[in-house]
C-alpha cells in the first residue's frame, strides 16, 4: 500500500532515533499521528496545553517540550481555538518567555488529593474541547515520577496527570516512555532496549511518537496543515529563536543538563533537520 502523507510525517519526526521509538512504532496502530490531528480538528475550542519536563541535576526545564507546545499553540489558534498552557512553577518561566500574551496556567506540586481537586477545578473552569500534553513526566505505576534514569523527581512536578484523566479527548506526546501518553503502550515499552522497565501509565486517546518531542509537535502541526490546506509550521529560524530564548530564562538541553542551546544532545543544525524536512514535504505536497 502506498504510503500516505501523514506516514511520511512520523518517518520524519522519527528520523536519527536514539531511544527507540521507532521499534515502539510497530506495536502502534497505524494512522497515529493522522487520527491525532483528526482529533484536534474534530474538537474545536479552547485546547489545554501542557508541557515542562524538569532536570533534576540543573534545577531547571529542559529544552524539549516547550518549543514544540508553542508551535501547537500557534497553529491551533490560526486554525480559530483558543489556547492556554498548563505547566508549575519549575517550567513556566521558560514557558512565559515564548507564550507572548497566551495564558499560562500553574498547577501546583501539592499531593495527589489536592492534585485532582486542582484538575477538577481547572477542567470545569476553562471546560476544554481537548488537551495535549507534550514532553510532560507523567505517573509511574507507584505514584512517582521519574526521569530516563529511573531518579525520583517527584518533589519538583506537578500532578497535571489527573487532568487527562478526567478527558475524554487527548494527545500525548513524548520520545522516552515516562512522559504522559506513554501509558497507552505501558505493557510493550519494557521490552524495548533503551526505554524504562517501569513506564508511564497515564493514557491518552492518541499518542504520538517521536525521536524528539519537539518534532512529535512539529509532526502535528504538518498533519494539521494538511488537513487544513495551510502551511502551519513555524520557520527553522522561529523554533531555534524559542530554544534560544527560554535557554535565556535557565532552560536547559535535557541529557547533560547545560546551559546551552542544544535539544536532546543535539546542536542548532541537527534539531533543525525535521522542521527543514517537515516544511520541504509540504511544499510537495503544494503547501
Amino acid at each position: 500500500m502506498a504510503e500516505s502523507v501523514f506516514d511520511r510525517i512520523e518517518d520524519i519526526i522519527l528520523q536519527d532515533d536514539i531511544r527507540g521509538m521507532k521499534a515502539l512504532r510497530e506495536h502502534m496502530r497505524g494512522g497515529w499521528l493522522e487520527r491525532s490531528a483528526q482529533l484536534v480538528m474534530d474538537h474545536p475550542g479552547k485546547i489545554l496545553i501542557t508541557t515542562g519536563f524538569y532536570i533534576l541535576r540543573a534545577g531547571e526545564p529542559e529544552t524539549d517540550g516547550p518549543p514544540g507546545a508553542i508551535a501547537i499553540g500557534h497553529a491551533l489558534k490560526a486554525l480559530g481555538n483558543e489556547v492556554a498552557y498548563v505547566t508549575d512553577e519549575k517550567c513556566s518561566k521558560a514557558l512565559r518567555a515564548i507564550a507572548g500574551n497566551d495564558e499560562v496556567i500553574e498547577f501546583p506540586i501539592t499531593t495527589h488529593h489536592e492534585s485532582s481537586m486542582f484538575a477538577h477545578k481547572l477542567l470545569a473552569e476553562h471546560a476544554p474541547a481537548a488537551m495535549i500534553s507534550i514532553e510532560r513526566a507523567g505517573l509511574l505505576g507507584d505514584g512517582t515520577y521519574r526521569n530516563w534514569k529511573g531518579v525520583d523527581f517527584s518533589e519538583h512536578n506537578a500532578k497535571v496527570d489527573h487532568m487527562f484523566e478526567e478527558h475524554p479527548y487527548t494527545v500525548g506526546i513524548g520520545d522516552g516512555g515516562n512522559e504522559i501518553g506513554m501509558g497507552n503502550m505501558r505493557h510493550v515499552i519494557p521490552s524495548i532496549p533503551n526505554l524504562p522497565d517501569d513506564p508511564c501509565i497515564t493514557t491518552t486517546t492518541e499518542l504520538i511518537t517521536a525521536s524528539v518531542s519537539n518534532w512529535g509537535g512539529y509532526g502535528l502541526v504538518a498533519a494539521l496543515s494538511v488537513k487544513s490546506g495551510q502551511n502551519l509550521l513555524p520557520s527553522v529560524e522561529k523554533g531555534y529563536e524559542w530554544v534560544r530564548d527560554i535557554v535565556a530564562v535557565g532552560a536547559v538541553e535535557g541529557m547533560s543538563g547545560e546551559s546551552k542551546d542544544w535539544v536532546d544532545a543535539r546542536p542548532p543544525e541537527d534539531d533543525a533537520v525535521c522542521l527543514r524536512d517537515l516544511h520541504a514535504l509540504l511544499i510537495d505536497e503544494g503547501l
